[in-house]
């Protein structure tokens, strides 16, 4: 996918997926802002960038403030020239049961994930509205925000969040012709090291330079993060342009489109409802979490 001409913001690129993402939007010709919170981890990637012949600037600051999204679009535009491509990828955990989660934990990751998304977003909306182009907004979710995961309160309301406004904006901006799609990525990161079930194999890959099993790479749908990239690098292009307010899954060999909320099983009962009338239906219960592997 040719993005040359295309500028791209990229949060919390510093390191692990977000690095990734602005690399491989770089490497397909697109000039990328990078953001993060590490000087010296967005001056790493900006110097790899450039000395692959790619063009990028940073911004160090930490996403969520409306004044930090005004920053991020700025340079863009001062630098590059335009805006057309915002992923918001920064993120922060604060994992802890809801009986010992405090408001600082939810808020934090709220301002982070949540807020940080929607700043962002609104900022590149705004522009990319004045430019009149098109763009494409390609925010990051994950499956715990799609089915919920232990000790992560904010992190999954958070993420289930940034898939609603996916399909708000989808709306909103299809006039401007931007595409808004959330991606729920899944790979070896430090995160998933810490998985039982994943660390030891990922460790083992890491160390040998082997793929990863073939169970965690289609079964589990997990991979490295250089597997995630192709559909950052897709959503940013033209040829997504029919593909929008959409929840998309990657990871190792597995790519699926995740269903949106829907009326799974309906009853009616003339003249409405009683406790006793709806204590007597036979209910076929979703499960919930993230599947054990």
């Amino acid at each position: 996918m040719d993005l040359t001409g295309k500028v791209a913001v990229v949060t919390g690129a510093g390191r692990g997926l977000g690095r990734a993402y602005a690399e491989a939007l770089a490497a397909a010709g697109a000039a990328v802002v990078v953001n993060d919170v590490d000087a010296d981890a967005a001056t790493r990637v900006v110097k790899a960038i450039v000395e692959s012949g790619g063009r990028a600037a940073e911004v160090v600051a930490p996403v969520g403030a409306a004044e930090v999204a005004d920053q991020l679009v700025d340079k863009a535009v001062t630098e590059f020239g335009r805006l057309d491509v915002m992923v918001t990828n920064a993120g922060i955990l604060r994992d802890r049961v809801l009986w010992k989660m405090t408001d600082e934990d939810f808020d934090a990751v709220i301002d982070v994930h949540l807020r940080g998304t929607f700043t962002c977003a609104r900022a590149a909306a705004i522009r990319m509205r004045e430019q009149g182009t098109g763009g494409r907004l390609i925010l990051i979710s994950s499956p715990a925000g799609q089915r919920g995961n232990f000790g992560q309160t904010n992190y999954s309301a958070a993420k289930a969040g940034i898939v609603a406004m996916a399909r708000t904006w989808a709306m909103e901006l299809a006039k401007a012709q931007v595409t808004v799609n959330a991606v729920v990525p899944v790979a070896a990161t430090e995160m998933t090291k810490t998985i039982p079930a994943f660390g030891p194999a990922i460790e083992e890959a890491e160390r040998t330079g082997t793929p990863l099993p073939d169970w965690m790479r289609k079964d589990e749908g997990l991979g490295t993060v250089e597997d995630v990239v192709p559909l950052i690098v897709f959503l940013a292009s033209d040829a997504s342009a029919g593909i929008t307010g959409q929840a998309i899954g990657i990871g190792g060999d597995k790519l699926a489109l995740w269903s949106h909320p829907a009326e799974k099983q309906t009853a009616y009962s003339d003249g409405g409802w009683t406790a006793a009338d709806i204590a007597g239906v036979s209910w076929q219960l979703e499960t919930y979490g993230i599947p054990k592997p």
